[in-house]
């Protein structure tokens, strides 16, 4: 079994704690882990199960998320990549394997770009590359609903925001995921500054420019994803010099939630250089 460890660091003045599930011996670097806006250090539970054995998983909860300190105003992506880095340091390894989702993608690409050496694979998944003046104004809508009191309507708001509710399109355990992500979305009502965290969230469209050379990369997305399309992060991962890019089908950006099997399969064998295995749910690669 992995050994636990939590710590605690401090960046810029602000607490934040990780975790790490260590394993005794590793096929590969350890792999870093970097969630949605929502998503916790625990909130990784297949994530955990597949690498047992294969390689150690560190979690985060990054400046304003979870039980950390909040961002104070005029605090972005800058200080969070620093407490990221702050991170990896405290692991005492020359190199990981870095995995973002969502806004974590935002996170891990900027990090890559500052600090290749320290990156033996870089993953990003569901990739806001390109949020539109359309989404900032439903997200200025959903703030208004919070802040007036309508929390039903706040967490309908985004759920529509965060996924495909059109029927014509099938979604794998999408009921299901849509009951999750409400029950999460009505806890993290009571969390501090939830506005100024979403509003980070649909605002990192200008932080993903510049391109990378030099770190090995996959870049998946759901074929229904509605936060960033397909084609669209297709484009962000030619930015990229020798990426993957992969479109998994029946899928929206809850994709973690809808086909967790493949995203693991995914992790796996991109971080141990490996073949996919014949069983896993298929997948369009460029």
């Amino acid at each position: 079994m992995p050994q636990e460890t939590v710590r605690t660091l401090t960046v810029e003045g602000l607490s934040f704690p990780y975790r790490m599930l260590r394993q005794g011996t590793s096929r590969t670097e350890p792999l870093v882990a970097l969630g949605g806006v929502f998503q916790g250090m625990y909130d990784w539970p297949q994530m955990e199960d597949a690498l047992t054995g294969l390689t150690s998983l560190v979690t985060a909860n990054l400046p304003d998320s979870g039980d950390a300190d909040p961002l104070p105003a005029g605090r972005g992506i800058d200080t969070l990549c620093a407490a990221l880095e702050a991170v990896i340091d405290g692991l005492q390894t020359p190199r990981v394997n870095l995995y973002g989702y969502s806004y974590g993608a935002s996170i891990a690409f900027r990090y890559a770009q500052r600090h290749p050496e320290r990156c033996a694979r870089l993953l990003l998944g569901g990739v806001p590359s390109h949020i539109t003046e359309a989404q900032f104004a439903r997200s200025r809508a959903s703030h208004r609903l919070l802040s007036a009191g309508d929390v039903d309507g706040f967490v309908n708001t985004m759920a529509a925001e965060f996924f495909c509710l059109d029927e014509n399109r099938y979604v794998h355990r999408r009921d299901l995921a849509l009951s999750y992500f409400r029950r999460t979305l009505l806890r993290a009502t009571d969390r501090h500054d939830i506005d100024d965290a979403l509003t980070r969230a649909f605002g990192t469209r200008t932080e993903l420019a510049g391109g990378l050379t030099g770190v090995p990369t996959l870049v998946f997305c759901a074929e229904h994803d509605t936060v960033t399309t397909p084609e669209q992060q297709r484009v962000f991962a030619s930015t990229i010099e020798g990426s993957r890019f992969v479109t998994i089908p029946d899928a929206d950006h809850m994709l973690l939630m809808e086909r967790p099997e493949t995203v693991i399969a995914l992790v796996t064998s991109f971080i141990t250089d490996s073949r996919l295995q014949p069983a896993t749910p298929t997948v369009h690669e460029r």
